[in-house]
Formats: C-alpha cells, sequence, structure tokens
C-alpha cells in the first residue's frame, strides 16, 4: 500500500497521507526507504521535509551503543595503496649494465689452400682468394642488462646470479632515486650462490634509499604481487601487477647459452615479467620485499620469484661473513614420488633414492664428501633426515638440509637393499 504510486486529486487526501506517514514513521528506517521511492515527486518532496524534521528527535530517543564501542574502519582502495607503494619503493631499485669485450669483426680475404701449393711445378699461378671473417681487437659494448633493489643505505644490491655470472664482464648500477636520478655507479660482486639464483653486490655510496624484507613463509594465495624492474634492458621501474599465483613451486630454469639449474619453493605470480626484470623485487601490497624476480614461463602470466627469506639469509651472511655459507653433503639424488616408484619398482613413495647423472663424471656420492664418510651408497634411499619424512615438495632433501648448519650432525633413516639402517652425517659447507 505504502509503495504504490499516488496521484493526488484534492488537498484532503493529500493531508490524509501525510497523516498517515506521520504516524507510521515510526515503522522504522526500511520502511522510509521503500515508502521513498514509491512516492510522486510532490508528496516524496513533502515527505522528505517531515521525515527531517522528524529524524532528529527519533534519533535522540533511541538507544545507541556507547560511544568507545564503536570501532574505526578504514577503508583503502588498492589502486591507491599500489601508487604509493610504486612511489615508495621505485628509488631503490635499481639498473644493472653488463659491459664486456666483444671482438671487432671484418672481413677479410684468405687463400683456403694457403701457400701449400706455391713452387710446385704446375702450380696455379693465381692468386685464389675467398672472403671469411676475421678479429680485428675487441670494443667494451653493453652485452647484457637486469634489474636489482638495493637493501642497506650503504649501497648493498640484491640481484640475480645470472645477471652477474660473467666473471670477465664488469657491472655498472644506474640509480633511480631522485638525488641520484641515472646516475651510473661501478658495481662490485662480492657473493653468488651456489645453490640459489642469488648474487649480492656493492656499490660506495651511502644515504641510499632501501627496501625492507617481508616474510615469504607468511605468503597467500591470491594476494596482490607488484614487480618492478629493468622491463627488455630498456624501460627502467617498469610496474606490472598481479596476485601470487602459487606457491613452493619447483621449475627447472635457464636461459639461451646457459646452463639450466634446479630452482625449489619459488613463488608463482601473475605480475608480468620480461628479460630484464630479472633480480627486480617483487613486493606485497604494504611494499615489503617477499620475492626476488628470476624467470618467466613460455606463456601467459605465468612467472617465478625466489622466496625473500631464502634472499634474506644470503644477504645476511655475505654481510656478516663476506661470504656465502650453504651445508654440503655430497649426494645426487631423484626424489621418489608415486610415478618414480612405479617407473622404478621401489617399495616406498617417499624419499630421496641416491642416483648418478646422465652425464660423464656425474657420480652419484662426491668422494671425500659428508655422505661419502658417512657410508652413504648409490642406490640408498635416504627416508628421512632428523626424523622428518623427505616428502616433495615441501620436506625434500635439500630443503630439509638447508635447515641446519655446516657442522650440524643429522641422523639419516637409509633404505637399502630391502633393510633399513641409520646412519650420522656431519655436514660440510658448500
Amino acid at each position: 500500500m505504502l509503495n504504490a504510486p499516488v496521484k493526488p486529486k484534492n488537498s484532503g487526501r493529500v493531508l490524509m497521507i501525510i497523516l498517515f506517514l506521520v504516524i507510521g514513521f515510526g515503522l522504522g528506517a526500511a520502511v522510509t526507504r521503500q515508502t521513498n521511492s514509491g512516492f510522486p515527486t510532490k508528496i516524496a518532496g513533502t515527505w522528505n521535509n517531515i521525515r527531517q524534521a522528524l529524524w532528529q528527535p527519533m534519533a535522540v530517543l533511541t538507544d545507541s551503543p556507547p560511544a568507545t564501542t564503536v570501532q574505526p574502519v578504514t577503508v583503502v582502495l588498492e589502486e591507491s595503496q599500489v601508487i604509493n607503494v610504486v612511489k615508495n619503493a621505485s628509488p631503490a631499485v635499481v639498473s644493472i649494465v653488463v659491459s664486456a669485450n666483444v671482438p671487432n669483426m671484418e672481413i677479410c680475404y684468405t687463400n683456403p689452400f694457403g701457400d701449400q701449393f706455391q713452387g710446385l711445378p704446375g702450380s696455379p699461378s693465381i692468386d685464389f682468394r675467398v672472403p671469411t671473417y676475421c678479429q680485428n681487437g675487441t670494443t667494451r659494448q653493453r652485452v647484457g642488462a637486469g634489474s636489482g633493489y638495493l637493501v642497506s643505505p650503504d649501497g648493498y644490491i640484491l640481484t640475480n646470479k645470472h645477471v652477474v655470472d660473467d666473471t670477465q664482464a664488469d657491472y655498472t648500477v644506474i640509480l633511480n632515486d631522485a638525488a641520484h636520478r641515472n646516475q651510473q655507479v661501478p658495481a662490485k660482486v662480492l657473493a653468488k650462490d651456489p645453490t640459489n639464483d642469488i648474487a649480492v653486490l656493492k656499490i660506495e655510496m651511502t644515504g641510499l634509499p632501501y627496501l625492507q624484507f617481508g616474510d615469504s613463509s607468511q605468503l597467500q594465495v591470491g594476494q596482490t604481487a607488484i614487480a618492478i624492474g629493468y622491463a627488455l634492458g630498456e624501460f627502467d621501474n617498469t610496474v606490472s601487477k598481479g596476485v601470487v599465483s602459487g606457491l613452493r613451486r619447483s621449475i627447472q630454469a635457464g636461459g639461451f647459452g646457459t646452463q639450466s639449474e634446479q630452482l625449489n619453493d619459488v613463488i608463482q605470480t601473475d605480475a608480468a615479467i620480461n628479460p630484464g626484470n630479472s633480480g627486480g623485487p617483487l613486493l606485497d601490497i604494504a611494499g615489503n620485499v617477499i620475492g626476488m624476480n628470476v624467470a618467466m614461463a613460455q606463456a601467459q602470466s605465468i612467472s617465478f620469484a625466489i622466496p625473500s627469506n631464502a634472499v634474506n639469509e644470503v644477504y645476511q651472511q655475505v654481510r656478516q661473513n663476506g661470504k656465502i655459507v650453504r651445508p654440503f653433503m655430497g649426494v645426487r639424488y631423484l626424489p621418489i614420488t608415486q610415478a618414480v616408484k612405479d617407473a622404478n619398482k621401489l617399495s616406498v613413495d617417499y624419499g630421496a633414492l641416491i642416483i648418478r647423472g646422465q652425464q660423464s663424471g656425474e657420480l652419484a656420492v662426491v668422494p671425500g664428501s659428508p655422505a661419502d664418510l658417512a657410508g652413504i651408497l648409490e642406490n640408498d634411499i635416504i627416508l628421512e633426515v632428523n626424523g622428518t619424512k623427505i616428502q616433495e615438495p615441501d620436506s625434500g632433501l635439500s630443503q630439509l638440509i638447508g635447515k641446519y648448519q655446516p657442522g650440524d650432525t643429522l641422523q639419516l633413516k637409509v633404505l637399502r637393499q630391502g633393510k633399513t639402517i641409520d646412519l650420522s652425517v656431519k655436514l660440510g659447507s658448500q
């Protein structure tokens, strides 16, 4: 009845409707919302006047909770937050340029037969020559580029190992903060992680902006991820945004002309990563570093980053000791899954099968290593480390060993020829 459109024909009926509305006002806000949309313009205007006059007294009479129980609600728009993160983080993101001596090649003409026929009876007198390429010295040129980010005001920079892997190259850092915009500074490679694609650089400057580490162990699939880097080695501080698409991924990463390597526990994201982004930061919505961009798949919206906790561990070791120290056991192994069990007719579907590689010299157990000294043999299956089952991907052998320090002694449960034995191994350093 209250929602039905009403066209007033005379003043008496209008007064009757207004009186009814005044009496029915106490029905509550829900009714007034519905009623307000149903009346024609003239009566609605009159009703609005009445509602405005009556609302304040009603508010005084209504019981309301004490002011102390009202919790403030902060609403943050994601767009504005991302803009703030980029604005604050970009000054600490740097571009890394790789320079090396490149041969100068030019066309020259040579005799493919050399001088072997000269002077012989009947040898041709024509000087026969063909064009080929010859080197004429070298020129220092830019041969690559990558990204990095400052983690201290005194010039410590983190990037990927593959960005600075050429020992014959020079590395120049291009700063992006307002005080040093586009300033080029020579960088020294302090350390390269032998097991992860992480490197630590240093420039001799102070008072620089830097980024803070977040806790990558607390990441959740679906949370915002922001990547900043030197895209294509041309567009500095390029920003892309996505979400954390997956956690604890294992990938085989490599590039043209470089050796591939196994990377475990990496973060998957759909934030766009391109050549040149390698080594740049992956940030959360608060601007903390949650990863280091490392690789992209040959597919759309699949990129990977090394977790910040692993990167921070490397940085702290270099900062305190001047080098990276990794626990070392000295075995080559194949993680056992149900598929591996079935293919090799094994009795267990978990553990690490100690097995040699396909290439010559890729031994199952490194001679003289801690594993060798502990008595681990080829075809052994390591089932547990200090009572923890070896199960990929969350608790693989490398992950479990990585939790300990060189010099620690581990208790291993090993399956050998159908029998379970216990071995102790004292970890070395790599």
